[in-house]
């Protein structure tokens, strides 16, 4: 009988320790979920900023301020315009 008692305490500590075990896991791994989110949610933001930044930087009125200011080009002659029909 003191041997089954023994044997059933151990039983009971293993099962609490594993448990405990399972439950520490558990939110060493939804620390890790939570992290991984607000790491998505942070590259959204930049994904957004980003992309602004590129339709600033692609403004079709600043690239031709840029190439007329900068570059000194000019618009070619309307006798000049070539235009190819691809087929």
């Amino acid at each position: 009988m003191v041997k089954l008692n023994l044997l059933l305490l151990f039983v009971a500590v293993i099962c609490a320790l594993a448990a405990v075990s399972s439950s520490h896991r558990a939110r060493k791994l939804f620390i890790g979920l939570e992290n991984e989110q607000k790491r998505m949610r942070d590259l959204d933001i930049e994904w957004s900023q980003l992309q602004l930044e590129q339709s600033t930087w692609a403004n079709h009125a600043r690239v031709e301020k840029i190439a007329r200011d900068k570059l000194a080009m000019r618009p070619p002659a309307a006798g000049r315009v070539v235009s190819v029909d691809m087929q």
